[in-house]
Protein backbone atom coordinates (compact mmCIF):
# COMPACT_ATOMS: atom_id res chain seq x y z
CA UNK A 1 0.00 0.00 0.00
CA UNK A 2 2.77 2.56 0.41
CA UNK A 3 4.22 1.64 -2.56
CA UNK A 4 1.16 2.35 -4.10
CA UNK A 5 0.31 5.67 -2.15
CA UNK A 6 4.08 6.89 -3.25
CA UNK A 7 3.35 6.02 -6.87
CA UNK A 8 0.30 8.36 -6.84
CA UNK A 9 1.71 11.17 -4.92
CA UNK A 10 5.15 11.29 -7.24
CA UNK A 11 3.82 10.11 -10.49
CA UNK A 12 -0.15 10.32 -10.68
CA UNK A 13 -1.61 12.72 -8.87
CA UNK A 14 -0.97 16.99 -9.87
CA UNK A 15 0.34 19.09 -7.06
CA UNK A 16 -3.23 20.41 -6.85
CA UNK A 17 -5.74 20.59 -4.04
CA UNK A 18 -7.32 17.18 -3.64
CA UNK A 19 -10.64 16.18 -1.42
CA UNK A 20 -11.97 12.99 -0.41
CA UNK A 21 -15.07 11.62 -1.19
CA UNK A 22 -15.98 8.13 0.83
CA UNK A 23 -19.46 6.61 -0.63
CA UNK A 24 -20.99 3.71 1.27
CA UNK A 25 -23.52 2.01 -0.25
CA UNK A 26 -26.73 -0.23 1.26
CA UNK A 27 -26.38 -3.80 2.47
CA UNK A 28 -28.31 -5.17 -0.30
CA UNK A 29 -25.82 -3.23 -2.59
CA UNK A 30 -22.62 -4.47 -0.68
CA UNK A 31 -23.97 -8.03 -1.59
CA UNK A 32 -24.74 -7.19 -5.21
CA UNK A 33 -21.35 -5.80 -5.27
CA UNK A 34 -19.45 -8.27 -3.96
CA UNK A 35 -20.99 -10.79 -6.35
CA UNK A 36 -20.78 -9.06 -9.21
CA UNK A 37 -18.08 -7.05 -9.56
CA UNK A 38 -18.78 -5.96 -12.88
CA UNK A 39 -21.84 -4.29 -12.02
CA UNK A 40 -20.05 -2.52 -9.24
CA UNK A 41 -17.60 -1.12 -11.62
CA UNK A 42 -20.25 0.11 -13.88
CA UNK A 43 -21.61 1.80 -10.82
CA UNK A 44 -18.83 3.46 -10.43
CA UNK A 45 -18.37 5.03 -13.71
CA UNK A 46 -21.84 6.65 -12.73
CA UNK A 47 -20.76 8.06 -9.44
CA UNK A 48 -17.59 9.50 -11.32
CA UNK A 49 -19.47 11.21 -13.62
CA UNK A 50 -22.15 12.93 -11.35
CA UNK A 51 -19.32 13.91 -9.00
CA UNK A 52 -17.15 15.33 -11.78
CA UNK A 53 -20.29 17.08 -13.25
CA UNK A 54 -20.65 18.72 -9.62
CA UNK A 55 -17.23 19.90 -9.75
CA UNK A 56 -17.74 21.27 -13.18
CA UNK A 57 -20.82 23.31 -13.09
CA UNK A 58 -19.62 24.41 -9.83
CA UNK A 59 -17.03 26.02 -11.35
CA UNK A 60 -18.89 27.50 -13.83
CA UNK A 61 -18.30 25.36 -16.93
CA UNK A 62 -19.44 22.72 -18.86
CA UNK A 63 -18.01 19.26 -19.63
CA UNK A 64 -16.70 20.29 -22.93
CA UNK A 65 -14.99 23.11 -21.12
CA UNK A 66 -13.25 21.79 -18.48
CA UNK A 67 -12.60 18.85 -17.07
CA UNK A 68 -11.81 17.33 -13.45
CA UNK A 69 -9.50 14.31 -11.90
CA UNK A 70 -10.15 11.29 -9.54
CA UNK A 71 -8.48 8.18 -8.09
CA UNK A 72 -10.61 5.81 -6.74
CA UNK A 73 -9.77 2.78 -3.93
CA UNK A 74 -12.30 0.31 -3.58
CA UNK A 75 -12.09 -1.21 -0.09
CA UNK A 76 -13.99 -4.03 0.68
CA UNK A 77 -14.12 -4.29 4.35
CA UNK A 78 -14.94 -2.38 7.80
CA UNK A 79 -13.64 -2.31 10.99
CA UNK A 80 -14.59 -5.65 12.05
CA UNK A 81 -13.36 -7.13 8.73
CA UNK A 82 -17.12 -7.55 8.23
CA UNK A 83 -17.76 -7.19 4.30
CA UNK A 84 -18.64 -3.40 3.82
CA UNK A 85 -17.89 -2.32 -0.04
CA UNK A 86 -17.54 1.88 -0.29
CA UNK A 87 -15.34 3.67 -2.39
CA UNK A 88 -12.56 6.10 -1.27
CA UNK A 89 -12.39 8.83 -3.75
CA UNK A 90 -9.84 11.52 -4.14
CA UNK A 91 -10.63 14.24 -6.46
CA UNK A 92 -8.88 17.32 -7.76
CA UNK A 93 -10.74 20.22 -5.66
CA UNK A 94 -11.64 22.10 -8.93
CA UNK A 95 -11.55 21.88 -12.62
CA UNK A 96 -8.54 21.98 -15.37
CA UNK A 97 -9.25 24.56 -18.10
CA UNK A 98 -7.80 25.82 -21.43
CA UNK A 99 -5.26 23.79 -23.50
CA UNK A 100 -6.77 23.92 -27.10
CA UNK A 101 -5.88 26.89 -29.76
CA UNK A 102 -2.72 27.74 -27.76
CA UNK A 103 -3.97 28.59 -24.57
CA UNK A 104 -2.51 27.66 -21.23
CA UNK A 105 -3.91 24.95 -19.04
CA UNK A 106 -5.00 26.42 -15.72
CA UNK A 107 -6.59 25.15 -12.75
CA UNK A 108 -9.85 27.05 -11.27
CA UNK A 109 -10.47 25.95 -7.75
CA UNK A 110 -13.95 25.40 -6.43
CA UNK A 111 -15.34 25.97 -2.60
CA UNK A 112 -16.25 23.43 -0.62
CA UNK A 113 -19.50 21.40 -1.50
CA UNK A 114 -22.31 22.52 1.10
CA UNK A 115 -24.89 20.79 3.00
CA UNK A 116 -27.20 20.94 0.57
CA UNK A 117 -24.92 20.54 -2.68
CA UNK A 118 -23.76 16.94 -0.56
CA UNK A 119 -27.60 16.45 -0.45
CA UNK A 120 -28.79 16.98 -4.15
CA UNK A 121 -25.43 15.15 -4.84
CA UNK A 122 -26.08 11.99 -3.19
CA UNK A 123 -29.98 12.54 -4.16
CA UNK A 124 -28.90 12.57 -8.03
CA UNK A 125 -26.29 9.58 -7.62
CA UNK A 126 -28.95 7.06 -6.07
CA UNK A 127 -31.62 7.72 -8.76
CA UNK A 128 -28.67 6.93 -11.47
CA UNK A 129 -28.15 3.88 -9.74
CA UNK A 130 -31.20 2.68 -9.19
CA UNK A 131 -32.13 3.28 -12.99
CA UNK A 132 -29.17 1.81 -14.01
CA UNK A 133 -30.19 -1.48 -11.68
CA UNK A 134 -33.79 -1.51 -12.57
CA UNK A 135 -32.57 -1.39 -16.48
CA UNK A 136 -30.18 -4.33 -15.89
CA UNK A 137 -33.25 -5.97 -14.07
CA UNK A 138 -31.20 -6.07 -10.64
CA UNK A 139 -33.38 -3.94 -9.17
CA UNK A 140 -37.33 -3.52 -8.73
CA UNK A 141 -39.64 -0.95 -7.29
CA UNK A 142 -42.04 -1.37 -5.47
CA UNK A 143 -44.96 1.34 -3.19
CA UNK A 144 -42.23 2.95 -1.09
CA UNK A 145 -39.90 -0.01 -1.51
CA UNK A 146 -36.93 -1.06 -3.19
CA UNK A 147 -35.90 -4.71 -3.62
CA UNK A 148 -33.03 -6.93 -5.23
CA UNK A 149 -34.18 -9.35 -8.04
CA UNK A 150 -33.63 -13.21 -7.86
CA UNK A 151 -31.02 -12.54 -11.00
CA UNK A 152 -28.94 -10.25 -8.79
CA UNK A 153 -27.79 -12.53 -6.94
CA UNK A 154 -27.37 -16.50 -7.15
CA UNK A 155 -29.16 -17.84 -4.51
CA UNK A 156 -27.93 -21.10 -5.48
CA UNK A 157 -27.35 -23.24 -2.28
CA UNK A 158 -24.33 -24.68 -4.24
CA UNK A 159 -22.28 -21.70 -3.76
CA UNK A 160 -21.14 -22.03 0.03
CA UNK A 161 -20.20 -18.17 0.07
CA UNK A 162 -23.36 -16.76 -0.70
CA UNK A 163 -23.99 -17.34 3.21
CA UNK A 164 -20.75 -16.10 4.20
CA UNK A 165 -20.67 -12.61 2.71
CA UNK A 166 -24.70 -12.35 3.85
CA UNK A 167 -23.40 -13.13 7.35
CA UNK A 168 -20.64 -10.70 7.38
CA UNK A 169 -22.37 -7.82 5.53
CA UNK A 170 -24.82 -7.85 8.85
CA UNK A 171 -22.13 -8.68 11.25
CA UNK A 172 -23.26 -12.11 11.94
CA UNK A 173 -21.41 -15.38 13.21
CA UNK A 174 -21.78 -17.41 9.78
CA UNK A 175 -20.94 -20.85 10.88
CA UNK A 176 -20.49 -23.09 14.31
CA UNK A 177 -22.92 -23.61 17.08
CA UNK A 178 -23.40 -19.56 17.37
CA UNK A 179 -24.75 -19.66 13.59
CA UNK A 180 -26.78 -16.42 12.99
CA UNK A 181 -25.77 -14.60 16.50
CA UNK A 182 -25.17 -10.78 15.82
CA UNK A 183 -20.65 -10.55 16.58
CA UNK A 184 -19.63 -8.73 19.41
CA UNK A 185 -17.94 -6.20 18.75
CA UNK A 186 -15.95 -3.35 20.91
CA UNK A 187 -16.16 0.62 20.47
CA UNK A 188 -14.57 3.06 21.93
CA UNK A 189 -17.03 4.70 24.60
CA UNK A 190 -18.75 7.81 23.66
CA UNK A 191 -16.84 11.29 24.78
CA UNK A 192 -18.86 13.06 27.17
CA UNK A 193 -16.99 16.73 28.37
CA UNK A 194 -16.01 16.66 32.03
CA UNK A 195 -18.64 18.33 34.00
CA UNK A 196 -18.38 20.00 36.94
CA UNK A 197 -20.40 17.85 40.44
CA UNK A 198 -22.35 20.38 42.34
CA UNK A 199 -19.65 20.94 45.44
CA UNK A 200 -17.44 22.51 42.77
Amino acid sequence: MADSAALLVDDILPHQPMRQWVLSVPFPLRYLFASKPAVMGKVLGIVHRAIATHLVHKAGYTKTTAQTGAVTLIQCFGGALNLNIHFHMLYLDGVYIGGSNGHPVRFRRVNSPTKGELTQLTHTIAHHVARYLERQGLLERDTGNIYLTPDAVDVSDEDPSNQLLGSSITYRIAVGPQQGHKVLTCRSPPHHPKTRSPEE
